[in-house]
């Protein structure tokens, strides 16, 4: 692990804040209860929750990139703990057991800027890309095999690329005339040479890089289930915070806040009572421009805040 690869953490101040703020339907003190940092990273966010918690309190981590969990060995504090898993795991807690959720989606800086990791078209390295490099398959081994149909899915639902039909067939040509793709530089001059026009300031294989990551890391499909598990394990007054860096990240957690912000009725029976909401939509921020001037990295974060309301006796919650 190179120790010189840093991270700044985005809106640790305005993350812990919202997470830690006492609400109308809590029924203990914040710096008491049971926290979850659902993306471990670097540990900026989880450094912070400790700092603000009670003797009582406790924080629960979760990290599936094995580096971040290295890196969390330096937290000595025995109110903490983390666990080698995806955050979907979430819903192993117990029920109504946490009084905070923070999740603060994406790459870490540390993981982009290691070449051997493959997720930067920056950097000359193996075209991997996995979060946790001991299971599933890399990016390189998956293109050796997918065919134009599936790729062209990928680059364009996942990096909302519109020229993914010709970068997927220039993928399948390479692979047919030369051999698979095996580093990030290779698929970065590929993309390049196949995107003749882009938005100005951005690398033509910026779009790219971010399908095959999430596609290869089903981040999107983790991400609704750790929403899903969110709702289970959040206490009444427990709050959800999380930070998203691109718009299919945010599109799932607005819809999921708004889904759940309002009472649902079954159709089915119409006059039956309707399910009550179970979240209350608390708003959402961005960085300031203070922030973003010293990390640039920030520049594209929203963090959106909700609270777990109060269940009613006699009804499904």
């Amino acid at each position: 692990m190179d120790a010189t690869l840093e991270h700044t953490t985005v809106l640790l101040h305005e993350a812990v804040d919202a997470l830690l703020e006492n609400t109308p339907e809590s029924t203990s003190a914040p710096e008491d209860g049971v926290y979850v940092d659902a993306t471990f990273g670097r540990g900026g966010h989880s450094r912070r929750i400790l700092s603000r918690l009670s003797a009582q309190g406790r924080l629960i981590a979760y990290d599936r990139d094995l580096e971040a969990v290295a890196r969390a060995s330096d937290i000595t504090d025995p109110r903490f703990s983390i666990r080698q898993t995806g955050f979907s795991h979430l819903g192993e807690l117990p029920p109504a057991s946490v009084a905070g959720i923070l999740m603060d989606l994406g790459v870490s800086s540390p993981q982009i800027d290691s070449p051997a990791r493959g997720f930067s078209f920056r950097f000359e390295g193996p075209l991997d890309m996995r979060m946790d490099t001991t299971r599933g398959i890399s990016v390189a081994q998956w293109l050796a095999d997918a065919d134009v149909e599936h790729i062209t899915e990928v680059i364009r639902d996942y990096g909302e690329e519109r020229f993914a039909s010709g970068i997927a067939k220039a993928i399948v040509a390479r692979r047919q005339e030369h051999g698979p793709l095996a580093t990030t530089t290779e698929l970065a001059q590929l993309v390049a040479d196949t995107v003749k026009t882009r938005e100005p300031g951005q690398n033509p294989a910026t779009r790219t890089f971010q399908a095959f990551r999430i596609f290869i890391n089903a981040e999107l499909e983790e991400l609704q289930q750790a929403l899903d598990a969110a709702l289970a394990v959040l206490q009444p007054g427990g709050r959800l915070v999380v930070i998203s860096f691109h718009s299919l990240e945010d599109r799932i957690v607005k819809q999921f806040i708004a889904k759940h912000s309002k009472d649902e009725y079954d159709r089915r029976t119409p006059f039956a009572a309707p399910k009550p909401m179970r979240l209350r939509a608390l708003g959402r921020s961005r960085p300031s421009a203070t922030e973003v001037a010293g990390n640039p990295r920030s520049r594209s974060a929203i963090m959106r805040v909700a609270v777990r309301t109060a269940t009613v006796p006699g009804t499904r919650a």
